[in-house]
Order: structure tokens, then sequence, then C-alpha cells
């Protein structure tokens, strides 16, 4: 049975929106994606004229549709942009270094420039080494702290006024149920912002923050994209691999589970009680942290040592550890 358009422009549908459940054409579907993207764009107020925006690619798909999306908008809306891809190296053979193959093609299509830094350059260990010293458990601790403070580095390098990333609804759903059931009152707040920032540092932002999963993979499908599809080869003992299979299986009772979840989360109220974390400046590195000494330094610093669960810990006996006068006089050149 041939199904029509619901716009009805009077082509024939080629797919079934998961976020709508709206049959559209192929045309239909990415005006519809496009223009979402643009409406949380301006009604989020992310950008303004003349700033230089650096894209956090992987190579995934939800960076790689992010950068082509921001293109495509900014040409036909007069964003005024200047965009940049800016990539980390985290250091796994079989993963990044084939990803970041097509980064590059990313960069030939989207004529974008390119920046590349490595966990190497920067901190002199790859997850490579990384998981040999910790094994399989809790490595994902290590790759998203210093992954974060990268990106900072690098679009400090670029100097640039936001940092773009591909995070996407099925993401920010993923995250705020893991930071119910872990009872993080502070990333609850931070992870439904859809721009982050503080003092002094540099923006965050997250244009695809209402885009589902499953219509970023149709249109890139669809509009032939290069993106790099293999998963994480560390990933699977992740604990987000549980909070994201918890919400596929919602999504398959409810479709509209995933964007309730973010609404939800976005009007949870914050205790006035609550003590929310401080913003400051790490000691040694100077990047923006919640302590004393951050918890990148803090991951280095016991790596360093033969010690690689010592940021690992609780962070007051981490800092009786950090802070004694041995410690206080050695020099972390990251």
């Amino acid at each position: 049975m041939v199904v029509k358009c619901s716009s009805e422009c009077g082509k024939n549908a080629v797919l079934k929106r998961p976020k709508t459940g709206d049959a559209l054409c192929k045309e239909c579907f990415f005006y519809a994606f496009e223009t979402e993207i643009h409406h949380t764009i301006i009604n989020g107020k992310l950008f303004k004229p003349g700033n230089k925006v650096a894209i956090g690619a992987s190579g995934g798909k939800d960076s790689t549709v992010l950068a082509y999306v921001l293109k495509t908008l900014n040409e036909r809306y007069n964003y005024g942009l200047e965009l940049f891809l800016l990539s980390i190296d985290e250091g796994i053979t079989g993963y990044r270094d084939d990803s970041l193959k097509t980064v590059e093609q990313n960069r030939d299509d989207y004529k974008m420039p390119l920046k590349i830094l490595s966990y190497q350059d920067l901190y002199g260990w790859t997850m490579d080494k990384i998981v040999a010293e910790i094994g399989r458990k809790n490595n994902c601790t290590f790759c998203g702290v210093f992954r974060r403070q990268a990106l900072d580095r690098g679009a400090q390098l670029l100097n640039v006024d936001c940092i773009a990333t591909g995070h996407n609804a099925d993401d920010i759903a993923e995250t705020i149920l893991m930071n119910i059931l872990r009872g993080d009152i502070a990333r609850l707040q931070r992870c439904t912002s859809i721009i982050t920032s503080g003092q002094d540092t540099i923006m965050r932002c997250k244009p695809l923050k209402y885009s589902y999963e499953k219509e970023i993979v149709m249109y890139a499908y669809l509009k032939k994209l290069v993106y790099f599809s293999t998963e994480c080869i560390f990933a699977p003992n992740a604990y987000r691999g549980y909070a994201r299979t918890f919400l596929k299986d919602l999504e398959k009772v409810r479709p509209s589970s995933i964007i309730d979840i973010i609404h939800s989360g976005e009007r949870l109220q914050i205790k006035d009680n609550v003590k929310m974390p401080e913003k400051r400046f790490c000691n040694r590195c100077n990047f923006i942290s919640s302590q004393e000494i951050c918890k990148a330094c803090m991951l280095l610093e016991g790596l360093n040592r033969g010690l690689p669960k010592l940021g690992i810990g609780k962070t007051q006996k981490v800092m009786r550890l950090v802070n004694t006068e041995k410690l206080k006089n050695i020099n972390l050149d990251i």
C-alpha cells in the first residue's frame, strides 16, 4: 500500500518519523529535520553573528550530521558563523585512528578547517595505555574527563567563541536517567541545559538536543553522508550502556519517552538548600574546575605515580593524598 506524504505535497512517503509519527517524503523530512534544528538554535539563542564555532567532530553520525546541518543552516539563514572542526585523538587503536579518516573526509567535503589534538601530546598517555593500567572498568571515567578538557584546550587554541557538540535527544535522556539513579543533583541540572558555560570559559551548546538518534541516522543515510559507525571498543562496559538499553525498552512502549524524559529533567526543581559546586580554576592546569585541583589532574597524577585508581576514589581521600608536601612540589606539564 502506497502512503502519501503527511505534508500534502502529493509525493509518496519514504519514512515514518519516530519522533512525531508523520509519514514524510524525503524532501519534506529533510526540511522538517533541518527546520527543527534551526528553531532550536534560534529559540535557545545559541549563536551570535560573527561567532567562531568549533564543532566537536568524532566522525560518527551525530557530529557528521551536526557539521553538515550547521553549514547548511549557516548559509540558508545567514547566521554569519565561522565554522571549524575540532577532533580529539584518544589513542584507541582500531577505532579512533579509523574514525579520524572520516573526519578528514568531512573536512574536505564541507570545506572546514580541522584541528586534531591527541591525549598523547596533551597528557603523555593514550587510552590504550590507560586501559592497560586500569583495566576495562572505570576507563570511561578517564576518557570522559580528559576529552572534555581536551576540547576546551582545542577551542582555546582555535580562539573560538563556542563549542557545538553532537549530543542528541537520546544522549541527554540517558544522562538524565543516569544522574537520577546516582542522585547527582549538580550534573542533573547541568545536563539538561542546552548551553553550558562558566566565567571566562568557552561556551558549549547542543543544537541536536531535541533530535532523535533514529532520525539523525535516517538523515545521514538519505543524504548519503560519510560517517563512521563502529562503537568504541571500550564502551560495552560503560554504565551508560545500561541506561541506553532501558531507554530503548521504554521507547518501544512509548515513542515519546525520550522527549518526555528531557522535558521532565528541565522542569525538575533544585531545592535551595542543595549546595551546588563552586566554579573555580584548577591550581595546576588553570582550567575550569569545581575543586582546588581538577579531576583531570587528579587522574593524571594517579597514572604518573603508578596508582591509576587514585583519582577514582572519594574526593576527600584523593585530596588528602594530592595535598601532601611531596605532591605539591610536583609540576604537571599538561
